[in-house]
């Protein structure tokens, strides 16, 4: 490695265990006819449950169109179409109270590669971002993909109230701020995935204005992912595009994209949304190296187009079949004497196998496959 930058051989030392499993399983992967013994893949979130009803959809002949256009150069910051028909859907999905703008989006090959091209516009090599922990591993990974930075953790505690454990509070994240500044750590964000990742914590509008006016209070921005927004099942939704006043709209950022809701994790599709103009102009130039294919952008535009299909048919599907397949899975656990801490999020399941793995191991997520 003695050829390699500083960074090059920090990413050669690294090893991530989410990859290493990922490819174990690919490579031995579970089937109940051929193969029985393989591995379920559980680190992973998979939304399967309506990958019949997605097939037809996409199969069908509306799906198949080809142009110049979009086997050429096109904008980086994604086709016309498809940007304008995002800003509708997030608007009427996100409840957003204006119209959003879709010269405020940018699309790119998957969320993570929002965070990966994000983060040098916002990070200086060796600066921190809070996140509240248990959390989505990826998110440092994502993050740091190109500089070093440092994740503050925010710890939730399983004792914050007996009828609401792992609840966030305010005084966690200062609490998480004076820690960073003692470790000498420059904090420039705050991560929130709402709802939360791997809890299947659902933020209440009050959590989350609390949650932006102190990041305002720190200049921090917010970068919100709502990744699972159409995966809540008996509780109302509040998304951070649904805000009259934001106490920081200039560092207010927000990503969503198709790999949950929709199971489409394999045709990478993120949208990242925002009205700060220096933020987007550095963004849309490094999307240059991240961009969707043209055919693919068509689809996921003519995807969102069809609201008809996705108002009666695709989501409430795909919330009963989450509810259903998170019914089973719960029954299960409490039969086996595991218990379930109980949220309204289908993707997730937070259980304790401690009792039958050992109590020296914390607590373990199981996902929804």
């Amino acid at each position: 490695m003695e050829n390699l930058s500083v960074r090059g051989a920090e990413l050669c030392s690294q090893s991530d265990p989410m990859e290493k499993c990922l490819a174990m399983c690919l490579q031995d992967a579970y089937d109940k006819d051929s193969n029985p013994q393989g591995f379920v893949n559980a680190g992973i979130t998979a939304n399967k449950v309506c990958y019949d009803l997605m097939k037809e959809r996409l199969t069908r002949p509306d799906m198949n169109y080809l142009e110049p256009s979009l086997l050429d150069y096109n904008n980086t910051a994604g086709i016309k179409s498809l940007r304008d028909e995002a800003a509708r859907f997030l608007t009427d999905y996100c409840h957003s109270p204006v119209r959003l703008n879709p010269n405020n989006i940018i699309v790119m090959n998957g969320c993570s590669s929002i965070l990966c091209a994000l983060a040098p516009i916002i990070f200086n090599p060796g600066d921190g971002f809070l996140t509240p922990t248990p959390y989505y591993p990826r998110i440092a990974v994502d993050l740091g993909a190109y500089l070093h930075l440092q994740p503050v953790y925010v710890p939730l505690s399983s004792q914050v109230t007996e009828d609401h454990p792992f609840a966030l509070t305010v005084q966690m994240l200062e609490e998480g701020m004076e820690k960073g500044k003692k470790q000498g750590i420059t904090i420039k964000a705050l991560i929130l995935i709402n709802p939360q990742n791997p809890l299947g914590e659902v933020y209440s509008p009050k959590l989350l204005k609390e949650c932006l006016e102190f990041a305002s209070r720190h200049d921090l921005h917010v970068i919100m992912d709502e990744i699972y927004m159409l995966s809540v099942m008996d509780t109302e939704f509040t998304s951070v595009l649904s805000f009259q006043d934001l106490p920081d709209p200039e560092r207010t950022h927000f990503i969503w994209g198709l790999g949950k809701d929709f199971g489409l994790n394999g045709l990478r599709v993120g949208i990242f949304y925002t009205v700060n103009q220096h933020i987007l102009n550095p963004l849309s130039r490094l999307a240059f190296f991240h961009q969707c294919p043209g055919p693919t952008q068509y689809m996921v535009y003519r995807l969102l187009c069809d609201r008809g299909w996705l108002d009666n048919v695709y989501v409430p599907t795909n919330k009963k079949l989450l509810s259903e397949s998170q019914k089973t899975l719960v029954t299960g656990l409490n039969k086996l004497g595991i218990s379930v801490l109980h949220r309204s999020t289908g993707i997730y399941v937070w259980a304790d196998f401690r009792k039958v793995c050992g109590s020296d191991l914390c607590d373990v997520a199981v996902l929804i496959l």
